[in-house]
């Protein structure tokens, strides 16, 4: 699987729209840095990166369709667009299948679906909570409630929750 070709792919995707692209880049670092942290076999990283990079993909159609994306709409719209994107790829159906869940179910936080489910919730949140100026109040309270992997919640205390110096 190529990285690579992903991020050109889903970057061209993004018709130049700014946001979009930093923030699925941005994503991509962050389940690179935790899936790498937590010790992930080379498959499953592979399987979280390419999760991060197209974790957004419905969101240029469902900001078109419905005037928003939020999740559960991003959750309806976003397989089929999944398997589209990674025909090229020639994946196995099971890991089509697997990415088009994840991606879908990237803002659900309860019942976490494994280890991949875990690191893409945990690297969207990291980079969610600061382009919404997140308050440390509810940092705290995903710091407490959601994030699990050792290196998530070190990047989160280290990002949001240092005590003024």
């Amino acid at each position: 699987m190529k990285m690579n070709r992903a991020v050109e792919k889903m970057t061209d995707f993004y018709k130049g729209n700014y946001h979009d692209i930093g923030h699925f880049l941005k994503v991509y670092a962050f389940a690179q840095t935790i899936g790498q942290g937590e010790g992930l076999h080379a498959e499953a990283q592979e399987l979280v990166e390419l999760a991060a990079i197209i974790h957004d993909i419905a969101c240029p159609l469902c900001r078109e369709k419905y005037g928003s994306a939020d999740g559960k709409k991003q959750e309806l719209e976003s397989p089929p667009l999944v398997e589209e994107f990674l025909v090229e790829f020639q994946l196995p159906k099971e890991i089509v299948q697997r990415l088009s869940w994840l991606v879908a179910h990237h803002h659900t936080y309860t019942a976490i679906g494994g280890i991949d489910h875990q690191i893409l919730l945990e690297a969207d949140y990291l980079v969610n909570a600061g382009e919404g100026n997140q308050p440390k109040e509810a940092v705290r309270r995903m710091l407490e409630q959601v994030f699990k992997t050792a290196t998530g919640k070190r990047l989160l205390c280290a990002i949001y929750l240092r005590e003024e110096e």
